[in-house]
């Protein structure tokens, strides 16, 4: 499929601020009252199908030190008894999960993301895994991933890990240039990296996917190609190409880059086209809105199906399963409700050493809330939906939302048929602008003047 072009007129339209959904409602729609109390209740409403596998995150806040392009919660020390401080929390709150929880205890996803897991060293990492085994009980089949940064990661934490049963690795990269990389604080070779994914494929990981970001300072087209030519020749599973948040006044490291050499509008929008056009030419297929996959990747075969998910650890084939979440700023999805715990380690520490769950915001969601979402998500990962499919006399139910459609396809964002909505090539550029239509907490807080963060749809 070829991009299209389009005017600037029409680019000035639809460059606009908005969430990238990986959860509807977003998280700035959330409420400080949904507490540990509601959480526990939302553990004890999913734990009454215990049959179900879950899936379950592991938050690793630590990282050697802070990249200025960083939009994730991490904590930045070199000092690693703080670790093991943490891990003292996090197998309090694996037990106090579990107990909430009863018999559902079978993971089919394990995700351990940051921050930068492999921060821990070998004999933390295993004490991690003792406190997941002792808790749950990872199936067989299971998908068990994590993300490493190859600058910090050992051989060693890599042969443990695979002897542990991961078998899908994440590795940030962002980009190769060197002079982009000083600007972000990010420096990682080429050399380093292969030979991180040269030792991954001897192990028998059966799955590498790389982390990019476009619209970083001094990225320029031919600079940012470079790079995915040299990702192109190291063959990664999958490519995650993402947009960078540049969202100062919530990540205020951030302020310390160079703002005036970052793309933005018609240069950020040209680097997306160059990631599309380099990546879909090398034999990847596109993903959602912003990843690729090798044709014989799950992913592209649950694309083809129909059948791709999006959550918080980004697409997935596993379909609206519970996330159990663990550890400091973790984001579960369970038994209907959304919960997120505190972000400073002391406050998680000290609740969970209380007995209590660390819980800080959450959110249950409404029967409108998950007929939303479930548009969004078809939106989002298969750009197609039916809206007969989701609620019964749709035309009426989302009358105000056909007809914002209708305005969408007059700029041919989208095509419509009766309730079916198909998201067309331009469409696909700004779907996050498609999905927005469907926004009921976003349209509300906009009439009350509400302020959101968040960043550009380019």
């Amino acid at each position: 499929m070829t991009l299209p072009l389009f005017t600037g007129e029409l680019l000035q339209k639809l460059e606009v601020t908005g969430p990238r959904y990986t959860s509807y409602p977003t998280v700035p729609d959330w409420s400080d009252r949904f507490g540990p109390t509601d959480y526990a209740a939302a553990l004890r409403r999913a734990g009454r199908t215990p049959e179900k596998p879950l899936s379950l995150y592991v938050h690793i806040p630590f990282c050697r030190e802070m990249c200025t392009y960083c939009g994730c919660n991490v904590v930045a020390t070199r000092d690693r008894t703080k670790a093991d401080r943490y891990l003292d929390g996090v197998a309090r709150e694996a037990a106090i999960v579990a107990s909430h929880l009863g018999e559902r205890r079978s993971l089919s996803r394990l995700h351990l993301g940051g921050g930068t897991p492999t921060y821990l060293d070998e004999r933390q990492l295993l004490a991690l895994w003792h406190i997941i085994e002792r808790h749950f009980h990872v199936l067989p089949d299971a998908e068990i991933a994590v993300e490493i940064d190859p600058v910090v990661t050992r051989r060693e934490q890599l042969a443990l890990l695979r002897g542990l049963g991961f078998n899908r690795l994440s590795m940030g990269v962002q980009d190769f240039d060197e002079r982009v990389q000083r600007a972000v604080n990010r420096i990682q070779t080429v050399e380093e990296t292969r030979a991180v994914i040269s030792y991954a494929r001897q192990l028998g990981f059966q799955s590498v996917n790389f982390d990019l970001i476009y619209g970083l300072p001094f990225q320029t087209v031919e600079s940012w190609r470079e790079t995915l030519t040299k990702v192109e020749l190291l063959r990664p599973d999958r490519i995650a190409t993402f947009s960078f948040a540049y969202v100062p006044e919530a990540r205020p490291h951030q302020k310390r880059l160079p703002s005036a050499e970052i793309p933005r509008g018609v240069e950020k929008l040209a680097l997306f086209r160059t990631a599309w056009e380099t990546l879909t030419g090398a034999g990847y297929r596109a993903i959602g809105m912003d990843h690729y996959a090798l044709p014989n990747d799950e992913l592209s075969q649950a694309q083809e199906k129909k059948l791709l998910w999006r959550d918080f650890q980004g697409y997935t084939t596993e379909r609206a399963a519970d996330t159990v979440a663990l550890g400091a700023t973790g984001i579960g999805d369970v038994g209907g409700a959304f919960a997120q715990n505190v972000r400073p380690l002391g406050s998680y520490e000290s609740a969970l050493a209380d007995g209590r769950l660390a819980t800080q915001r959450g959110l249950v969601l409404t029967d409108d809330d998950k007929r939303r979402r479930a548009v969004i998500i078809d939106l989002m990962c298969n750009f197609s939906v039916d809206l007969d499919a989701i609620v019964d006399d749709a035309p009426a139910y989302f009358a105000h939302e056909l007809e914002d459609l209708h305005a969408l396809a007059k700029d041919q964002l989208v095509e419509l048929d009766g309730t079916r909505v198909k998201v067309l090539p331009l469409g696909r550029l700004f779907i996050r602008n498609v999905a927005m239509v469907f926004d009921a907490w976003l349209a509300h807080a906009r009439a009350a003047q509400e302020k959101r963060v968040f960043s550009s749809t380019i």
